[in-house]
């Protein structure tokens, strides 16, 4: 018993021992290697070494340096114990040809030097490697302006761990990816791959030869390594770089014969959206919603140019904000421009809305070509509130070289009427009196609520809950639907506020509601509505 407890003690002593290392060995996990391609290096010591004794600064002359990781072990055996510290350290070669992975050297013993094969980059097949990047261009010549869409291919034969795919590289142009990434699966010569495409446009500046750094791809990938002394593999993670082979292209000037505003496209349509359901025939006051759409192929919609509307006179136009998109459909570049404007006729007749006329060049046949919008006639109903009438009462006096006498009798007559006539009106003071006293309001209280109503919208700038509260109001004052043309023709203010009602509403800058001119606009309706001209004869009448 003693015995066994003794020589467990020695075993204990014997395995908190530290040993002098005594070999190194360096090992890669292939060999020859591609230029640019990641390999691991690995360097055993059989001591328990710390991290920093490897000294990998010396491989810097020839090589990338990438991760490196430690890792220590211990085995017993027979009541033997051995220590072991392992470094992995990722390699890239700078150069092709045959290079020297020189030893190492931990306290004083020095591991085994290497001669390294270097394959030059791009030497091995694509289809055997486990990453390669393609890169595409949509032609090989262009013209100055045209867009120019450059594909990126990046094939996976394993598991993608993290990574980034960097633009390709070209002097003098305009470079951004459009669209979303698309990932998808092939088969080359019976490998399977992930591939990963993604789309970049590129619209030169300036003629001339341009050349294109191919794009290219870092990141990390999930690779099998074989476990050391057993039957079963495990995965580990290994940086990867790869890039596309450059290329150049050819662009062209502006042809001397085109005329207009440059644009170059494979297809451009132009058409228009109008409301069908009311013809062409429309009333003074009511919008016209009208809108223009332009889509080209293999542009950009940047490069699509504005539409300036020009209206005769008779209708105004109020246009919205433009939509520009690009989009990637069915492997080809949408350019779309959508312009939507209100138009307010402001007086009847009949009008034509002038042809529109976009120039483009067409690349393939090489030649200009125009895509154009028909011109339109419509005809504007209804009519135009007119200016009051104001009546000015004057009295004629006519010379007459007649005696004093028609005169004497003229004055007499007319003071006996004007006696006359207060005696009458005398009589009928009292009853007139109780009349108005009962007579009600002439503005009755729904109205007057409605008018708060149309202050308090006024209030929020809200165009169209004012207009809205506008006609509800005239609706039931007048006991008939009443459209905003009708109300309009109630007098010239009220259709100058409607006016900058339309103007606030259509317009594409934001203004606000005057609202000291609609609610003066509406007072004086009422007030020539209540104040009803007297007879001239009722005076006379009992």
């Amino acid at each position: 018993m003693v015995n066994r407890i003794v020589i467990g003690l020695l075993a204990i002593l014997f395995t908190g021992q530290v040993y002098a290392v005594t070999q190194i060995q360096a090992t890669v996990d292939r060999n020859p290697v591609m230029q640019g391609e990641y390999f691991v290096l690995n360097v055993t010591a059989n001591a328990d070494l710390n991290a920093g004794s490897l000294d990998t600064s010396i491989l810097l002359k020839d090589f990338i340096v990438g991760r490196t990781s430690v890792g220590r072990s211990t085995q017993i055996v027979n009541f033997d114990s051995s220590k072991e510290t392992r470094w992995q350290v990722l390699l890239s070669a700078k150069n092709a040809g045959t290079v020297a992975i020189p030893a190492f050297t931990m306290e004083g013993v020095k591991s085994n030097p290497i001669n390294l094969t270097v394959a030059k980059a791009g030497s091995q097949p694509q289809q055997m490697r486990n990453l390669f990047v393609e890169g595409q261009l949509s032609t090989n010549e262009a013209y100055v302006g045209q867009l120019i869409t450059y594909k990126v291919k990046l094939f996976l034969a394993a598991e993608l761990q993290r990574g980034v795919i960097s633009s390709p590289e070209i002097a003098g142009t305009e470079i951004k990816q459009i669209g979303d990434d698309t990932d998808a699966v092939e088969v080359v010569d019976g490998r399977r791959f992930r591939v990963i495409e993604r789309t970049y446009s590129i619209i030169a500046d300036t003629p001339g030869t341009l050349a294109i750094k191919g794009a290219g791809f870092s990141g990390d990938i999930l690779v099998e390594a074989p476990r050391r002394g057993g039957m079963f593999g495990f995965n580990e993670s290994r940086p990867m770089q790869a890039k596309a082979e450059d290329t150049q292209i050819t662009i062209k000037p502006i042809p001397d014969v085109y005329q207009g505003d440059w644009l170059v496209s494979d297809l451009l349509i132009a058409k228009e959206i109008w409301p069908d359901e009311q013809g062409n025939e429309f009333e003074i006051g009511t919008p016209i919603t009208r809108t223009i759409n332009v889509v080209a192929s293999n542009a950009d919609s940047n490069s699509l140019p504005d539409i300036k509307l020009t209206m005769p006179d008779g209708l105004k136009s109020y246009p919205e904000k433009p939509v520009r998109q690009t989009v990637v459909r069915e492997n080809q570049v949408i350019a779309q421009y959508s312009l939507t404007s209100a138009i307010v006729p402001t007086k009847p007749g009949t009008f034509t809305l002038p042809e529109i006329i976009i120039p483009w060049w067409n690349p393939h046949l090489r030649q200009q070509q125009f895509a154009t919008i028909p011109a339109r006639t419509v005809t504007i109903t209804g009519t135009v509130a007119a200016e009051p009438v104001q009546i000015i009462e004057q009295t004629e006096t006519s010379n007459n070289s007649s005696g004093i006498w028609p005169w004497l009798t003229l004055l007499f007559a007319t003071l006996w009427l004007i006696t006359l006539a207060l005696w009458f009106n005398a009589r009928r003071q009292q009853h007139t009196t109780k009349l108005v006293a009962t007579t009600p309001s002439k503005v009755p209280l729904a109205l007057a609520a409605n008018m708060n109503d149309i202050a308090q919208a006024c209030d929020k700038n809200d165009v169209t809950l004012v207009i809205s509260l506008l006609q509800h109001y005239y609706s039931a004052q007048f006991a008939k639907s009443m459209t905003l043309s009708d109300i309009a023709q109630l007098s010239t203010l009220l259709s100058k506020a409607i006016h900058q009602l339309q103007q606030a509403k259509y317009s594409e800058s934001t203004s606000s509601i005057d609202k000291g001119l609609l609610l003066k606009a509406i007072e004086q309706t009422q007030i020539n509505q209540q104040q009803t001209p007297p007879s001239a004869l009722s005076s006379l009448n009992p």
